[in-house]
């Protein structure tokens, strides 16, 4: 069984989701506030975070932020009454993997929490039986142990950036839209969602700008010393 941590200061929708996902085969946790959902975070070990946006003690926004600078993947997502596409996109791009709009069903939160599920399922799978060490030129990818390297030092990435790069990594020399990227990498389709597609590749590309600016400068500090 799944184990959900469910953070919402709702008290009616908590009750309500504890009941119809418990019925889902999920064991579930509550906490009604930020700080005490952060501790429960931070102290156990949970599947998947269903997250309020608007929350007393500590918003569900830095929650996520925070969540996302923790060693462990955790899948999140979002449930909000602030529906707007800003939202949903900067939601996103703190590293939310759904984003569910108030009023919503729990038929509809239940098979998108199992979607999610598979996803991972399908990537770990994807991952075992692809365990061999990603090499282009200068640029390592290790998709076991999440690491990267360019030119021999250590390349620190979000969850999402480090699948897109290996995305692109299993398919040199191939052009992809933005809407297949948010398909294949994120696992929606909706329009509207391919500013977080350039916002990740903007900033794998800026990581790739200051790592080589830097192994130039060791580099050039080295030929001095010798």
């Amino acid at each position: 069984m799944k184990r959900l941590l469910i953070i919402e200061d709702d008290i009616d929708i908590g009750d309500m989701l504890d009941i119809n996902l418990r019925d889902e085969n999920f064991m579930v946790e509550l906490a009604t506030d930020g700080l005490s959902g952060l501790h429960k975070l931070k102290s156990q070990t949970y599947d998947l975070l269903v997250l309020d946006l608007m929350l007393p003690g500590l918003d569900g926004l830095e929650i996520c932020r925070q969540v996302r600078l923790m060693p462990n993947y955790l899948p999140i997502i979002i449930i909000s009454a602030k529906a707007q596409e800003s939202q949903r996109v900067l939601g996103l791009e703190l590293g939310a993997d759904d984003y569910l709009g108030k009023p919503f069903s729990v038929p509809e939160l239940a098979a998108r929490i199992r979607a999610l599920f598979r996803r991972i399922n399908a990537l770990e799978h994807s991952l075992q039986a692809k365990t061999g060490v990603l090499r282009y030129q200068d640029l390592l990818i290790d998709p076991i142990k999440h690491e990267v390297k360019l030119a021999g030092q250590a390349v620190t990435l979000t969850a999402k950036e480090f699948e897109l790069l290996l995305f692109f990594a299993r398919h040199p020399g191939k052009a992809f839209t933005r809407l297949a990227l948010l398909d294949q990498v994120w696992g929606y389709q909706h329009d509207g969602y391919e500013h977080t597609v350039n916002s990740h590749i903007n900033r794998l590309r800026g990581k790739n700008r200051t790592q080589r600016r830097q192994a130039a400068i060791h580099s050039n500090g080295l030929g001095r010393g010798l």
